[in-house]
């Protein structure tokens, strides 16, 4: 199921996982503060970091501008 829609807006699920990446979080991070199972995260985070809402640097992930602006919108 995606989390981002080919308008870019964002599922219920993807605004939840885009909410949750902090600063340095890991994929481990979102699943334990979400609840989703690691493989949907992973899931998830690709299709977030391809609609440039998160970035990535050595496994550790952190929200754009772009996304922080779409969790202030509401997603």
């Amino acid at each position: 199921m995606p989390c981002v829609w080919p308008d870019g807006s964002l599922s219920t699920s993807g605004r939840l996982l885009l909410a949750s990446v902090h600063p340095d979080s890991t994929a481990d991070d979102v699943s334990a503060i979400t609840g989703i199972p690691l493989y949907r995260v992973r899931s998830s985070l690709r299709q977030l970091l391809e609609a440039r809402y998160i970035s990535e640097e050595g496994g550790r992930y952190r929200q754009t501008e772009e996304g922080v602006a779409k969790v202030k919108l509401g997603g």
